[in-house]
């Protein structure tokens, strides 16, 4: 009786062994976390959480404000974001555990004059969570519920916007990244999220005033370069579309998307030696998917009308 009782704890044990290892794959992913000064974060904590494996693990960033994630299963993951002094932040990724991920970068802002207590953390959580489970309605009662409570962190208005944003109310969205943008008039995201409630109700040319608000030169996020690059795109301004595809593409070298809009960009210029250099660029980091061959396929286009 005393052996199967302790073959039964040792079964027990290696269960729970090779359950927290669900997560272990071949996968990498890196990660870069600034201020919204655009300087490295040290310390933060970063918890990663595989939704198939239904497991995950920790880690913090270095000096370099880097965080890196080896050995891991593909798919979607939880990826959250904790220091004190500095609202949470959470994000959702998809990883792919045979090809090479693009970096995940992160900015993170200050909550002045206030401490992140276990309550307000443990409130911020369940709205972050709600809003990942696109439960916007009762994710905008939390957030709300916080703001009556800590008036101080006007940056909450920025998670009701989006919640907003998700229920396509791009005016109430809109609403709520002013009292973020009325707080602090250099917050170039939420300048950004303004810009993007605009061009969604089709209003393009006040989209564009808006992100002409942010100086060029101090915008550091690739992906912040990368959507406002597609906004040219889209009303085709090709020529400013390509300023900031170009330096998404310079800060994060191997941002795939901006890359291949950079390459379509060039196309629609007519600069076609600019359009082959730099989906060839797309090819070192990306040589085998389906729009690897679309770009192949593009390259040799190209090569004709040279």
């Amino acid at each position: 009786m005393k052996k199967t009782s302790i073959l039964c704890v040792i079964i027990l044990l290696i269960s729970n062994i090779l359950l927290s290892q669900a997560y272990k794959g071949k996968g990498k992913v890196k990660g870069i976390v600034t201020d919204q000064e655009g300087k490295p974060l040290e310390g933060v904590r970063v918890k990663l959480f595989s939704l198939k494996a239904q497991s995950g693990f920790e880690t913090v960033t270095d000096a370099n404000g880097e965080w890196k994630a080896f050995w891991i299963r593909g798919g979607n993951w939880y990826i959250d974001f904790e220091k004190q002094g500095y609202i949470p932040k959470k994000l959702n990724a998809d990883i792919d555990e045979y090809k090479k991920n693009r970096i995940i970068t992160v900015t993170m802002q200050k909550m002045e004059g206030l401490v992140l207590t276990d309550e307000l953390k443990e409130e911020l959580d369940k709205g972050n969570r709600l809003f990942e489970e696109e439960n916007y309605i009762d994710a905008i009662k939390v957030y709300q519920e916080i703001l009556n409570k800590y008036p101080d962190i006007y940056q909450i208005n920025k998670n009701i916007g989006n919640c907003y944003f998700r229920l396509e109310d791009f005016e109430k969205a809109e609403e709520y990244y002013m009292k973020v943008f009325e707080k602090d008039s250099e917050d170039n995201e939420a300048i950004l999220l303004i810009g993007n409630s605009y061009s969604n109700r089709g209003d393009n040319e006040k989209a564009i005033e808006w992100y002409n608000k942010i100086e060029f030169e101090k915008m550091k996020d690739p992906t912040v370069l990368y959507n406002i690059g597609s906004n040219f795109y889209s009303n085709s301004k090709y020529e400013k579309a390509v300023k900031y595809y170009r330096r998404a593409a310079e800060i994060q070298e191997d941002f795939l998307d901006a890359i291949y809009q950079l390459g379509l960009a060039y196309l629609a210029l007519g600069q076609h030696e600019d359009s082959i250099e730099t989906f060839k660029k797309y090819l070192v980091h990306d040589s085998d998917s389906e729009r690897a061959n679309q770009v192949k396929g593009f390259i040799e286009f190209l090569k004709d009308k040279i």
